[in-house]
């Protein structure tokens, strides 16, 4: 087994004195683990960032066995996101939740895409927006998806408020009626596509963290979700509202 691909790169750690095991997530091949001859090294560390776009090289006898990269950095992400703390818990929380969602060796072509956007636009003034965005794309992909469209009770298309905490549907005003202290808020802004404001962002996180925790987690081995995921809610939590159009 050989391949070569562009990829990033969601988790290091040591292996032996000399060598590192990576966790590099590409287009056409899912995530992947390997073995990087003198990852430890000085000169390697500040490739192997999390977050870094890197040229990689796969190699194995057999595709179930761990194999071993060899890498070239494209960019690394990690150095730019330094200077804020939020766009730090970004990226940290991105790799994290890739790592430990994704399949070994599945391809996800789309979540690759949507992900590295992300990741390129660190910082950028909606960014918290388009990673709540993220995330719900994110239980799409894994099988989870949230049905926001329509009322689950009554059909109707307007006057969304609640998502089902069993369903993952909408319900409208109606139809949650003396069921609504049950349900989950529906944010506005992801049924109408407005501006988000700080309240909606809140809601927005409650509502993918349940989902996450309580569906996705839950079929994964019933796993804690990776505390970085949290800590980047809670810096996000901390920001002004956003009351401007994206």
């Amino acid at each position: 087994m050989d391949w070569r691909s562009e990829g990033v790169l969601l988790a290091v750690r040591p292996h032996g004195e000399t060598a590192a095991i990576i966790e590099v997530f590409t287009a056409g091949h899912g995530r992947c683990a390997g073995v990087v001859r003198g990852g430890a090294s000085r000169k390697m560390a500040p490739i192997l960032q999390p977050g870094a776009q890197l040229d990689v090289r796969w190699r194995a006898r057999l595709s179930e066995h761990i194999g071993s990269f060899t890498v070239e950095p494209i960019r690394c992400r990690a150095a730019g996101a330094m200077a804020n703390p939020v766009t730090l818990a970004g990226l940290a929380a991105v790799c994290a939740l890739l790592s430990f969602t994704l399949p070994e060796h599945v391809p996800h072509p789309v979540l690759y895409a949507r992900s590295v956007a992300l990741l390129d636009g660190l910082g950028a003034t909606h960014w918290a927006r388009a990673y709540l965005e993220w995330e719900l794309s994110l239980l799409d992909e894994m099988g989870f998806a949230l049905d926001l469209t329509a009322c689950a009770v009554t059909g109707a298309r307007h006057g969304l408020t609640h998502v089902s905490p069993k369903t993952g549907r909408a319900v409208s005003a109606e139809g949650a009626g003396t069921w609504a202290s049950r349900l989950l808020p529906l944010p506005q802004c992801l049924v109408t596509g407005g501006p988000a404001s700080a309240e909606n962002l809140a809601e927005g996180f409650r509502l993918t963290g349940y989902f996450l925790a309580h569906h996705m987690a839950r079929a994964l081995g019933n796993r804690p979700i990776p505390p970085a995921r949290q800590h980047l809610v809670n810096r996000i939590n901390r920001r002004p509202p956003d009351t401007t159009q994206r």
